[in-house]
């Protein structure tokens, strides 16, 4: 995985630099959180002017790059960093301090291998496509998953381990959805004499303790709910599941986890093992716990959402734990904009529409719909009509702010989508 400065650089879509802060890429610039067994150095930075904006591949706007580095799962006093440290305790109960070594500060800038191919993603899967994930250039990309280290820790020794992260796709924008949001995944590495006392197949061993410990985990959390496991489908592991609650009336999916895929193990040296992995969202659970209902809240200054959160605050199973109280919400403003799609329609996507309006207004933007849709037969052009809906979380905006928003949106959506506005 070492390689030259100058070589790292140019395989990162970066200029050229120092060495210290071409570093930046490999999966092994990092440091560990006070529970870590061991120390390493804390990551670089990767400033923005180092970034090669004129690489054909390179899609992440001003927007995403600025989120980097911002970490607010490492602030104790924030709902993601009180989650996170809940789940830590968790582990630490239940198997021992310090059992599981918690990583929390692995840069966010990855290899397509160590993001894709490191974990069995097919060479043909939609994940891979400029359409829904970040990339600096052909090569480099940013983390779409907390896994993407999973192959380089295994390698240099780890078997029981936290990782948690910034992790960034391209997606709608709503309520629920935001580009850059936080993982947390567990991984176990079990040795042949482990199954060998238990008098069990190694898989039966692994799915029965991967199972115990997540349904121990929703407990913590949630308190005694009813729950659930489905068969999923995850590249990396097999058998998978998810696991859901019955929470306020309905399902709820939690997390998904599974039985290591061999080939992982292998590639790492471990062929003679197993493992099981587990993944889930930050922000899903605290929206849930706390009753926070706009996931652009998480990246709120405003004192009013701050002030309500404490580190410690977390009651187990969430009994008698303070909620979320919402404060005057600010009126939205709805702008329509209606444009022909180019002839080759496929080079449009909702998601390239939602980079250029996130680009432009940033938080202030609520929603993105698609309302209405039609084709000419006789111009043989297909017409979309999406409503934005913008609105702050901390102030109402003028008439004068949106006005210049949509205007920069509409200029936008014609210079770097290729659409015609009606």
């Amino acid at each position: 995985m070492a390689m030259s400065a100058l070589r790292m650089a140019s395989s990162l879509g970066l200029r050229a630099v120092a060495p210290a802060r071409a570093r930046v890429a490999t999966q092994s610039s990092r440091s560990m959180v006070v529970r870590a067994a061991v120390s390493t150095p804390a990551p670089v930075v990767v400033k923005r002017e180092d970034v090669i904006t004129s690489d054909p591949f390179n899609n992440v706007t001003d927007h995403i790059f600025e989120k980097i580095g911002t970490n607010l799962h490492k602030r104790p006093d924030h709902p993601l960093g009180i989650i996170k440290s809940v789940i830590e305790s968790y582990f630490d109960e239940k198997y021992g301090k310090d059992t599981f070594t918690s990583y929390d500060d692995l840069y966010p800038v990855v290899s397509t291998y160590a993001n894709f191919d490191s974990v069995l993603v097919p060479p043909d899967h939609v994940s891979r496509s400029q359409n829904d994930t970040y990339y600096v250039d052909n090569d480099t990309v940013l983390r779409c998953h907390t896994s993407a280290h999973q192959l380089e820790m295994l390698k240099e020794g780890a078997r029981k381990f936290l990782v948690t992260g910034d992790v960034y796709r391209r997606d709608s924008i709503d309520a629920t959805h935001f580009p850059v949001f936080h993982q947390m995944e567990g991984f176990r590495v079990f040795e042949p004499a482990e199954w060998e006392a238990a008098g069990k197949e190694s898989v039966d061993l692994a799915a029965e303790e991967l199972k115990d410990c997540l349904e121990g985990l929703a407990r913590h959390l949630f308190g005694d709910v009813e729950m659930r496991w489905v068969d999923a489908y995850f590249p990396f592991t097999e058998p998978s599941f998810e696991l859901e609650i019955f929470f306020k009336g309905e399902w709820l999916e939690v997390l998904g986890c599974g039985v290591t895929e061999m080939k992982i193990l292998e590639e790492a040296g471990l062929g003679d093992k197993r493992a099981w992995a587990f993944g889930l969202g930050l922000e899903r659970l605290a929206m849930v716990l706390f009753d926070i209902p706009d996931i652009r809240l998480f990246w709120s200054d405003d004192k009013r959402f701050s002030k309500q959160f404490k580190e410690g605050m977390f009651k187990a199973g969430g009994v008698g734990m303070q909620k979320f109280k919402p404060y005057s919400k600010y009126p939205p403003c709805l702008k329509d904009v209606s444009f022909w799609l180019p002839k080759e329609g496929d080079s449009f996507t909702e998601n390239n529409l939602c980079e250029v309006v996130r680009d432009v207004a940033g938080s202030l933007v609520e929603e993105v719909k698609l309302i209405d849709e039609f084709t000419n037969p006789k111009k043989g052009l297909t017409s979309n009509c999406y409503r934005i809906v913008y609105r702050s979380m901390e102030r109402s905006l003028t008439d004068e702010e949106i006005n210049a928003l949509q205007e920069k949106v509409r200029e936008d959506m014609v210079s770097k989508l290729g659409v015609e506005l009606r």
